[in-house]
């Protein structure tokens, strides 16, 4: 089996917008959608910086005995997922009568962990935990959720792979159906945004410490970065077989054609050049593209140093002198973690649908690295009709993604 897989409806829910159309034009603008919390600076952290991202109001829409066995980032899935699944036009009748599998990337669910202890700190009795933070403290809270409110009867299981999540379970969701295993996959990431859930990375030093600036604290590939910012919510994509797309007659947005993996086996916080170099060639070969076929690169950049260092070098190794424009979107949202491999493919999926690159923003000054990179620093209007999008996270985790445009 060699099938084609593609893409028929997609969902988010993030610090650009909730819906399709609202993230496209925060693209386009080049809108940041980085504040402060000030949640953060009350329980002790270095840099109170993140995300906004709007909770989900699912009173009225969701059952309460459904609702209270969902962590925050199974809500922020949910509400991508019902996206993806009403642009896809697969609706729970369809779910009921047709195979539907689900892939997830989650890498933490550190609410419902903390609160758990806390009540055994203060109660000293098991019993007055209750039954729904089992269902919410699990890494796999989103797919137990996602797969009962929509009756998904398919492959079922969590991808915790670090902040390659998402786009690991992209890449699995289309290995699965391109080897005839299954006809239909919901896929995606989502990643929590509370203040519990963030602490431990906090303490690393990690964060970008420019809070007089919020907007202009994400600065991938500027020289003058000092750290990322962390952000989160949920993106969610329908991934079926083209024969599955054309036989219900569903409308194709576009076409995943590669998937590129490899981990470094260095140390658990190091990036990897040659890591990232092999997870992107890997990626074009199963395409079965070169270089110059691409025509956007959604670079993982995360506004670390050491990070986006190793990342200019690895895709001027593969891409110098070849036309493809580059960005970082994390420029604008910070850093999504686990769900930044499926976002980011949303994002540049919505850029080729509407023919425009967005900007990195807050790139001023270049560092030797990042200099000879075709950095977009303002939003370009151009044809997009392929992308590649790069993933890699902690324990030396990458993965990178081909789109294509679709083409009967």
């Amino acid at each position: 089996m060699n099938r084609r897989v593609v893409i028929t409806g997609m969902g988010i829910w993030s610090c650009l917008g909730t819906s399709l159309s609202e993230v496209k034009d925060s693209l386009y603008q080049g809108k940041s959608g980085i504040g402060i919390d000030p949640d953060r600076i009350t329980y002790g952290y270095q840099s109170p910086l993140t995300g906004i991202v709007p909770e989900p109001q699912l009173k009225g829409v969701l059952g309460r005995r459904q609702r209270i066995g969902m962590s925050q980032e199974a809500e922020y899935a949910f509400m991508a997922s019902r996206e993806a699944m009403e642009q896809a036009g697969i609706d729970d009748g369809y779910r009921q009568q047709h195979e539907v599998g689900i892939i997830f990337g989650n890498d933490s669910s550190a609410k419902p962990v903390i609160e758990t202890a806390q009540i055994m700190d203060q109660k000293h009795d098991s019993a007055m935990i209750g039954s729904a933070l089992v269902f919410q403290s699990m890494n796999s809270t989103v797919n137990m959720n996602l797969s009962t409110i929509f009756h998904l009867r398919g492959i079922n299981f969590t991808i915790s792979s670090a902040c390659a999540s998402g786009s690991h379970a992209i890449g699995i969701a289309y290995l699965l159906i391109k080897q005839g295993l299954q006809d239909c996959v919901l896929c995606g990431g989502a990643q929590e945004v509370n203040y519990y859930s963030m602490a431990s990375f906090d303490a690393l030093n990690a964060f970008s410490k420019r809070t007089s600036e919020p907007a202009r604290a994400s600065r991938p590939f500027d020289r003058d970065r000092d750290g990322l910012v962390p952000s989160g919510g949920a993106a969610a994509l329908v991934l079926e077989s083209y024969e599955s797309a054309i036989a219900r007659g569903a409308a194709i947005i576009a076409e995943v054609t590669g998937y590129g993996f490899s981990s470094n086996g260095g140390g658990i916080q190091q990036p990897s050049e040659s890591g990232s170099v092999i997870a992107m060639a890997r990626a074009l070969d199963d395409a079965g593209l070169k270089p110059d076929d691409i025509d956007y690169i959604n670079a993982h950049a995360t506004s670390t140093p050491q990070g986006d260092m190793l990342e200019a070098q690895a895709i001027n190794h593969i891409f110098a002198g070849s036309h493809a424009l580059i960005s970082s979107t994390k420029s604008m949202t910070g850093h999504e973690c686990w769900m930044a491999g499926a976002s980011e493919a949303v994002y540049s999926v919505l850029m080729m649908q509407h023919n425009f690159v967005a900007p990195n923003i807050n790139f001023e000054n270049p560092d030797e690295y990042s200099a000879p990179l075709n950095l977009a620093t303002r939003t370009i209007d151009t044809q997009v009709d392929t992308i590649l999008s790069n993933s890699f996270g902690f324990g030396g985790t990458n993965s990178a993604l081909v789109i294509k445009k679709y083409k009967q």
